[in-house]
């Protein structure tokens, strides 16, 4: 079953992140608040949006994403932060549930296009993304600001 998040399912997207990153070897870059993390996606101005994926009354996976512009397009888009099962879950149908629920938003709400990132290394992702008929996007490199390089760029 997938459902949308309500506010008292914040814990349990936090644990959810957690053990993606856990599961990406990113653990130590985890410095997420669960107060703030409540305030983005419930308060009265939420920055993204998340759905869970349920068996047997359990979260089991998590979608989170936001809405983006496309200028080309001329449309709004929606781009997929995360997408994660826990991995005793896995290949029972989750992933492309909560995939598929996401995508029909995007088309509800009159989006251009769903955009996500994967790590190079994610070939059971890859091969996932790859089997629902996504393709990688060649020419272009992700490039981030963060900490120190976000201040500095933005005082110039």
């Amino acid at each position: 079953m997938i459902r949308p998040a309500m506010i008292e399912d914040t814990p349990t997207i936090c644990r959810l992140i957690r053990a993606l990153a856990e599961y990406e070897r990113l653990a130590q870059e985890v410095v997420l608040d669960e107060a703030r993390l409540r305030e983005h996606l419930f308060g009265p101005r939420p920055f993204a949006e998340a759905l869970l994926a349920e068996e047997e009354g359990a979260a089991v996976g998590f979608a989170l994403f936001f809405h983006n512009y496309s200028t080309f397009l001329g449309r709004p888009g929606l781009y997929l932060e995360d997408l994660f099962v826990v991995p005793e879950h896995r290949g029972k149908g989750h992933g492309k549930a909560l995939l598929s629920a996401v995508a029909r938003l995007a088309i509800e709400r009159g989006c251009g296009r769903l955009e996500w990132s994967v790590l190079d290394w994610n070939e059971p992702a890859l091969r996932f993304y790859r089997a629902l008929g996504a393709r990688p996007v060649d020419g272009w490199t992700v490039y981030r600001l963060t900490g120190e390089a976000l201040t500095a760029a933005a005082n110039g």
